[in-house]
């Protein structure tokens, strides 16, 4: 099977490209230096070269805080482009699968977010994320979205390469302990991309690791791991962050993966796991 990975060298694209070579499929990856998806006869005339069987559209402007600042290029990226891509897939038969977030929803349900709950974004990122789950699903059948949160791996940036480092250069850390979530983990995530590509998957779902932590316990188990004194993590609220953060997050972006549980996929691992084998890659 031949799969486009677009965004292929972001933190979770690099890792959904070895994934695909390591189940023994034909992985073809772009990325913005190569092909700009935000582009239609670009978008169109690459994707009837490749012809592929399916396409992971990994590709999004995820900077939260800058999109508040500019929600025209926010929407460019994360809406229109997804058009692009969806027509693309459409005209060649090919099956989309796009990665979508928990900031389409509000914070504000007191359970887990299921995949039937009303999305009702606060931030510009959000409502361009949302913007670029309906034109995926425009295509019907042959797509699927799938929401994920709070994504950490080997490759790029994210919280905890940035606590791993902070942990060893300070003696005290301070997280806010209103933002509750499921830490998901590229290398859990990656191969539930490409099931949901094999599968040919469609419809909305919530992919994620389990276990719902607070951004303070989730750093103080991090912390803890490295064998340093979690203690040394200090709770504080959303309110108290300085300086304040442009976007608003969502204080509960708990996902349920109640779609991929009621199909008879097995559930992901805890995150505390993936969490073990990361560190111990990092050192």
């Amino acid at each position: 099977m031949k799969i486009l990975v677009t965004g292929a060298k972001g933190q979770l694209g690099t890792e959904l490209m070895q994934v695909i070579a390591a189940r023994g499929d034909d992985g073809v990856g772009i990325d913005i230096d190569t092909v700009d998806i935000t582009q239609r006869e670009i978008v169109h005339d690459v994707f009837a070269q490749i012809r592929p069987d399916a396409v992971i559209n990994c590709a999004a402007w995820t900077a939260v805080d800058a999109c508040e600042d500019d929600p025209d290029k926010a929407l460019t990226a994360n809406g229109v482009a997804v058009r692009w891509v969806a027509e693309a897939c459409d005209a060649i038969d090919a099956h989309l699968v796009h990665v979508s977030t928990d900031y389409v929803f509000d914070g504000t349900k007191p359970t887990p977010y299921v995949e039937t709950d009303v999305p009702n974004p606060q931030s510009v990122y959000g409502t361009t994320k949302l913007a670029g789950e309906a034109e995926a699903l425009a295509i019907g059948t042959r797509a699927a979205v799938v929401r994920t949160s709070w994504v950490c791996g080997f490759h790029g940036n994210n919280m905890v390469k940035t606590v791993h480092k902070l942990a060893q250069e300070r003696d005290s850390l301070s997280f806010v302990s209103d933002q509750i979530g499921h830490p998901t983990f590229t290398s859990d995530l990656a191969p539930l991309l490409h099931t949901a590509a094999t599968d040919r998957l469609a419809g909305i779902f919530h992919g994620t690791n389990q276990g719902a932590v607070s951004w303070y316990e989730f750093v103080r188990e991090i912390v803890r791991l490295m064998g340093r004194d979690p203690s040394m993590v200090h709770a504080i609220t959303t309110a108290e962050l300085q300086p304040p953060r442009p976007a608003k997050r969502p204080a509960n972006s708990v996902l349920d993966n109640k779609a991929l549980r009621d199909l008879g996929y097995a559930p992901t691992r805890d995150f505390r796991e993936p969490l073990a084998e990361l560190l111990a890659r990092l050192g």
